[in-house]
This record gives structure tokens, sequence and C-alpha cells, in this order.
């Protein structure tokens, strides 16, 4: 649970970027927290001569920032230093349970690692994240999850694949928590932590007889290949506070319609941002759009048809204002009027 702030912070961190077929824009924006926890990646060419791979990824704090900001600057770094990345051959692509298994055991060992970091060894930090991810190769898109932010993929005029957001109450979610001597209130694990699945959260990590995997919280992510189609349109990677206030289809069908509008993402991404937040989202709010060669383009016609609905919309307003200012002005009496008429009425007499 985090704290609110008496107004919003609209101001936006806002970049793009293109490489590898694809180009990209991602949004941040703090809005009703008093704290800005969300941290995000970006990466056009990975190590390991990855040329033409590509990694991006949200990460959802919560209380505080310094596990998000790690895992944001350290996490694709300890996935390609795995065994499985350390052994390809480029050009030649990895089978995919290589790829399934360096992610996995990437995600395990810098959470290991943050357990040993000062602050957080000496309960000085108990923050944790969430991370939501796609590693995109030449042939598949892996997208990985461990939390609940999500990734969804549109593909042909409709959504065709996202992850699913690990929550305390899903019951393979509540069965590991209550095996590690938990239990699932208000939705919450131990009634405190909303989500089921994270990096960091050693608190909720620390059961005897239990691997890493077993805790109240694990941060083992979810992997899951997709691949590659030449109708696919475009990727979101998005934290918690812009899927509360809008549905996978509802958001698909704003950038779309903004897509045929504009070939500005990073516009495209903070008009995301600003709608999110008059549907009444009180977190903060990330994403990453990444768009692929059939992804919608400016239409004229879109264009035009915006265009007359701008004006179609001055037009009424300016319509209400004046219909506003008519009603608003004061009947004056007649000249021609009983001046009695106008005198107030004396005590004990009627109207």
């Amino acid at each position: 649970m985090g704290a609110f702030l008496d107004k919003p912070k609209t101001e936006k961190h806002t970049a793009q970027g293109s490489g590898n077929g694809m180009c990209y824009a991602l949004s941040s924006m703090q809005g009703w927290r008093v704290e800005m926890e969300d941290a995000h990646a970006a990466v056009l060419g990975l190590p390991r001569g990855l040329k033409s791979w590509s990694f991006y990824a949200v990460f959802d704090g919560h209380a505080g920032s310094r596990v998000a900001t790690y895992c944001s600057e350290h996490l694709l770094e300890r996935i390609t230093n795995t065994k499985p990345f350390q052994l390809l051959v480029p050009p030649a692509e990895p089978g995919v349970d290589d790829v399934k298994q360096g992610i996995r055991t990437g995600f395990l060992e810098i959470d290991e690692h943050m357990r040993t970091m000062s602050d957080i060894k000496n309960g000085l930090d108990r923050s944790g994240t969430t991370a939501v991810s796609v590693m995109v190769s030449p042939r598949h898109l892996y997208f990985i999850n461990c939390g609940d932010s999500r990734a969804v993929l549109y593909r042909d005029g409709g959504v065709h694949f996202f992850t699913e957001d690990h929550k305390p109450c899903n019951p393979r979610e509540k069965e590991r928590i209550q095996n590690a001597g938990g239990s699932v209130m208000i939705q919450r694990v131990n009634g405190s932590l909303a989500v089921s699945r994270a990096l960091g959260d050693f608190d909720y990590k620390s059961v005897d007889g239990k691997g890493p995997t077993e805790q109240l919280v694990s941060p083992e992510p979810e992997v899951y290949e997709v691949e590659r189609s030449d109708k696919d349109e475009f990727m979101v990677l998005a934290c918690d506070g812009i899927w509360d206030v809008m549905s996978n289809e509802e958001l698909g069908q704003f950038l779309r319609s903004r897509l045929l509008l504009s070939n500005d993402l990073e516009k495209v991404c903070s008009q995301v941002l600003d709608t999110c937040l008059h549907k009444g989202s009180r977190d903060n709010m990330s994403i990453v759009l990444v768009c692929f060669p059939n992804a919608p383009r400016p239409s004229p016609e879109a264009v035009k048809q915006e265009e007359e609905l701008d004006k179609f919309l001055e037009q009424k307003v300016e319509e209400l204002l004046e219909k506003h200012a008519e009603d608003r002005t004061p009947d004056m009496p007649s000249a021609e009027c009983d001046r009695d008429s106008l005198q107030p009425t004396e005590p004990g007499q009627g109207r």
C-alpha cells in the first residue's frame, strides 16, 4: 500500500529508438504516488554476439525503488552471462529450451545476489519489484513474467498473446504460499503483499527448508515463446497502473486508433498515460510500445476524420458556452410594470 499526493505529478519521462526491424517508445509518470518506483529497460543488440536480438522490460517497484532500478540495469547482463548463453555460437539461433533455461537462471541468480547487498542484508531496504520483459530473436518472442505487470502481443487486428498475472489468489500461487506456511488474506500474501512472484521482497523468502521457488514469494519467471509472424503488429509491456483501468482489448484499440493518426510513438505512449490517469489510475504508470513492420501507420482518411471531429467538438463547446451565457442573463423588469409590485411585502401580508 502506498501513500498518495494531494495532486498527481504528470511530468513524463519518454524515450524512443529503432533497430532490428522494430521501433519502440516508452513513457513513465509518477502520478498520484509519493514516489516513482517504476523502472524500465530497452536494449537493441544483445551481448554474446546477439546483435539481431532485442530486450524490453518494465519493472514495477514497491516499498521503494532500489530493487527495480538495480534489475533494470543488471537483469539482462545476468541472463546473458548464464551458461546457455555463454555456449551460443552466433549466428545460429539457440534452442528454445536453452533460452528459457538461461532466462530462468538469470532471474534466480540476480535475486540471490541482491540478497547479499549490504543495505538489503541489513534490513535497510525491503523493496521488491515485478518484472515483465520480452526478449526478441529473429524467429521468436520470449515473453518473461514475474509478478502482475503484463506484456501483450497484438497480431492481425487483435490480441494474440498475453502473460498471466501472478496474484496470490491464483490457485497455483495460493497453494505454494500455503505450503510455505503463509496465507492469502484480502487477496494478499499474509494480508500484505499484492503479488505472489517478485524479485527482492526478502521478508517473504526466509522459510527454512524451502528452496527459492518454494517461498511465499517466488522469483521464478514464467517464460513463453511465441514464433514471430509477418502479421505481428505491436506489443505492449506495462505495469498494473495501466492494466488496472484498461483491458488488453481496450488498450489495443486505443493504440491502433492513435497509430493511424501519428507515427510519433512517444506521443502515443504519453497519451496512454494521460488516458489512464483520467480513467482513475492511482499508481505509477510505465509503458513500452514496440512496433513491428506490420503496425498501423498514419492514414490520411483517419487524420481527416479526426480533424473533422475536433472541429465538430469545438463548435459544440462554443454553442454550449453561448447558451450558458444566455441562460445566465437576468430578466430585467419592464419599464411599464407597477413599481409598487417591486416593493417588499410587509410582515403578515400575503404575496
